[in-house]
């Protein structure tokens, strides 16, 4: 009986690992492989890993939409813990945006999914904009700014809250949120066109101009739905982007002072790449210009990767003081290495779709897919990862499904191209030699086992068993109800059971 107990605990150990390189490593290589070879990957198209994301994150974000608002938490979050306040608002716009482009999609070519994403996403559609509308989800912006948080400044969140309500019409159309979608949009655009110099505040003290630009967008694309028209508001607002409301190299600035104009930072990678996912709607002929500055001063080439920098490559000595302390972190671009920044190249693959430069997003899309860890049940653990499980767990497969559902505006001029970095073959060797090793040491520990059976000495064979079955059985638990880290601690601790000594090997 102990041998059997101890052969059960090994050859289980065995078959968890087999399944576990199979699973995390093996599958999502060969997923990888196949999304590179998606022609939309290179074309101007939506890729096929985009309609699989979405049909699985689609029941799981509405799940955690209605259950993040029926919490409550959002009164009780630090004013400054971006991942908490910005995140699940910010995480449900992307969901929208990226449901919109594929129903726009789907209505060219029916072939692409069995039943519109606006059918089958309803209900997420319906949770993620009541999250959005939420009073409880404003309270952090409602302590930045007061009673009157929805007219007076705050940009980037009211821009949130035209965008959904745009998204919600466009997708539904039954003029539920027609009259606050009205009051955001006109108010919006009067104080920007009020203001000094075209741009305002997000939060007090700091204003962004390229979430200025992004809230003009919005506002513009809020017209189709409403039948408004704030064409001269648009064609006045470029004043907020021109002249010296430009830095040096001609690109929209970082930071500045909405009073004054005065530029508190450089242009950076992320700001671009997300203020050239909007410019060609606004501003044609500037989105071009800006785009062939971004790629003359941000992009850059390494044997490994090839993509678009934080920071221009002749920054040293400009805003010496500024950088200081954003060389290697940002809470916005993420890690900074090698001058590459994450999200000024997840961002950028966005932004070279929309602006015909099918050549960068390519070269983009491929490293990026690379990252992405995709496993068999249609989750991506490389932007689950970086999310906050906490308080917005889907917001990087959001952000992934808006970046990879973009396409090229109309009008633009498509440049076609790219290649696969050697990172991209590094992440496959990632998954498939980490997945080879654990099969070969899962057979290795098959071989050892069988050799070695009877020179084993078994100790409280009975109590390590029960142990095992505790840890998987616990740990099982744990990654079910999402406390993924501690289940796998688990598990893992179970591998090393049973404990045996070896004896003397009898002689043949």
């Amino acid at each position: 009986m102990k041998a059997r107990y101890a052969t059960v605990c090994r050859y289980g150990n065995i078959a968890l690992l087999i399944v576990f390189a199979l699973y995390i490593f093996i599958l999502p290589g060969m997923f990888v492989i196949g999304h590179l070879h998606d022609p939309n990957l290179r074309g101007e198209g939506i890729p096929e890993i985009a309609w699989r994301l979405h049909r699985d994150i689609t029941p799981r974000y509405e799940r955690w939409a209605r259950k993040r608002v029926a919490s409550g938490k959002a009164s009780h979050l630090h004013l400054r813990d971006v991942p908490a306040t910005e995140w699940p608002m910010f995480g449900s716009v992307y969901y929208l945006w990226a449901t919109e482009a594929l129903q726009k999609s789907w209505e060219e070519d029916n072939s692409l999914s069995p039943q519109a994403p606006r059918i089958y996403a309803r209900a997420t559609i319906e949770a993620a904009v009541d999250l959005i509308l939420d009073p409880v989800h404003h309270t952090w912006v409602k302590t930045h700014w007061g009673e009157n948080y929805m007219h007076n400044e705050n940009v980037f969140f009211r821009s949130l809250i035209i965008a959904g309500l745009t998204s919600y019409e466009t997708l539904v159309g039954d003029g539920k949120h027609l009259d606050p979608l009205r009051d955001q949009t006109d108010s919006l655009a009067v104080e920007l066109d009020a203001s000094p110099h075209g741009v305002l505040e997000d939060y007090p003290g700091e204003c962004y101009p390229i979430d200025v630009l992004s809230a003009i967008a919005c506002i513009q694309r809020a017209d189709k739905v409403l039948g408004t028209d704030h064409s001269d508001f648009i064609r006045r607002a470029v004043r907020g982007f021109e002249g010296k409301m430009l830095d040096k190299r001609g690109l929209v600035p970082y930071l500045v002072d909405d009073e004054t104009g005065r530029l508190f930072g450089p242009s950076r990678g992320v700001g671009n790449s997300y203020t050239l996912i909007f410019a060609p709607e606004l501003w044609p002929d500037r989105a071009l210009d800006w785009y062939e500055r971004y790629e003359k001063h941000f992009w850059q080439t390494r044997w490994w990767a090839a993509g678009f920098r934080e920071y221009p490559g002749d920054i040293e000595d400009e805003f010496a003081g500024y950088m200081s302390s954003r060389t290697f972190y940002d809470v916005d671009a993420g890690p900074i290495i090698a001058g590459f920044s994450p999200a000024a190249n997840a961002f950028g693959l966005a932004g070279a779709k929309v602006n015909g430069r099918l050549d960068h997003a390519y070269t983009l899309a491929t490293q990026v897919i690379a990252a992405t860890w995709p496993l068999p049940d249609g989750s991506l653990l490389g932007p689950r990862i970086l999310s906050s499980r906490e308080h917005a767990p889907y917001l990087g497969e959001a952000c992934m499904l808006f970046f990879l559902t973009r396409r090229p505006h109309p009008g633009v001029k498509i440049v076609t191209g790219g290649y696969k970095p050697a990172c991209v073959y590094l992440g496959l060797l990632f998954y498939f030699g980490t997945g080879a090793l654990i099969l070969f040491a899962a057979f290795r520990s098959v071989k050892t086992w069988r050799r070695n059976r009877e020179a084993r000495i078994l100790h409280s064979i009975g109590l390590q068993f029960a142990a095992w079955i505790t840890l998987l059985a616990g740990g099982f638990a744990l990654v079910a109800t999402g406390h993924i880290g501690y289940g796998a601690i688990a598990i893992s601790l179970a591998q090393f059971l049973p404990r045996v000594r070896r004896g003397v090997s009898p002689k043949v």
